[in-house]
């Protein structure tokens, strides 16, 4: 009888007293509802793309826009641009070589975010195409043939040719932007001015990265161009003022598209080329 007393105890412990039902579940380890009211949190991080790896280090909030689509990305402050195409890959599914990030120019792969100074709720832009589609437009072919005509035309300088020396023989602009010989900078914020165009009037470039789009203004009117539907960059140092470039924006299938702009300050060549063209081109 005493035995079965005390375990008519235990069952009135277990059914009757709530304030022990917790302890026992937890220690026998079964989460049952408790499990799933502690859940929520840890779900809410993974979704962020926190993790258990991203524990006491700082956070910033992200907006990533790509093919009109927008994701919000909960990522360290002190992660590179590398790993952040990781995390973009993980929401979109394209592959870290076919994107190009854009934050204030394109992004670069080997700085972290806070070198960059992106800040909380900053607008990461984004773009790329799957390998099917960079295929299906025949890319490599394309550049392959351009690369070969760029040979053939080494043979004498650009600068030299007679429908560039003639506005290259007016001279340098004199508002024309500051240059720095064999220094490399990211896009500037404001519009590239005061070059010249292949008629000689004043051209400026301004790169509209959240639409994806290189607007090129003369004082008649301002061309808006997608970037997707330029299909080369051609630049090449101005003889004698090697701190400057010319450079043509190829827009159609033929040399006979190219859209020659003339004295680009040198630092931003490589900026430009990477942000028009997006590294997935050689891919």
């Amino acid at each position: 009888m005493a035995t079965q007393d005390g375990s008519g105890e235990v069952i009135m412990e277990s059914e009757g007293s709530q304030s022990e039902e917790p302890v026992l579940c937890e220690n026998a380890g079964q989460g049952g509802a408790l499990a799933d009211e502690k859940n929520p949190p840890v779900q809410v991080s993974a979704v962020s793309n926190g993790g258990d790896s991203d524990v006491g280090k700082e956070m910033v909030d992200l907006k990533i826009i790509w093919n009109k689509n927008k994701y919000d990305l909960k990522t360290p402050l002190d992660a590179t641009g590398a790993n952040l195409k990781e995390r973009i890959h993980s929401l979109t599914g394209l592959p870290p070589a076919m994107q190009k990030v854009m934050y204030k120019g394109l992004l670069p792969e080997d700085k972290t975010l806070r070198e960059i100074k992106v800040t909380n709720g900053a607008k990461i832009m984004v773009v790329g195409s799957t390998i099917n589609d960079v295929l299906a437009v025949n890319t490599p072919k394309e550049v392959i043939q351009q690369e070969v005509k760029a040979e053939e035309n080494k043979k004498e300088p650009l600068c030299r040719q007679k429908q560039h020396r003639k506005v290259l023989d007016k001279g340098k602009p004199e508002d024309v932007m500051p240059s720095l010989k064999g220094a490399k900078e990211r896009l500037p914020t404001v519009p590239l001015s005061g070059m010249y165009n292949k008629s000689g009037g004043k051209v400026r470039l301004t790169f509209k990265l959240e639409q994806d789009q290189l607007w090129i203004g003369t004082k008649e009117r301002t061309e808006k161009i997608p970037m997707g539907s330029i299909k080369n960059v051609v630049t090449e140092p101005i003889e004698g003022h090697e701190d400057y470039h010319m450079m043509a924006f190829q827009l159609g299938p033929t040399e006979a598209s190219q859209y020659w702009v003339y004295w680009v300050p040198a630092q931003f060549v490589d900026a430009i080329k990477d942000t028009v063209l997006g590294k997935w081109q050689y891919f």
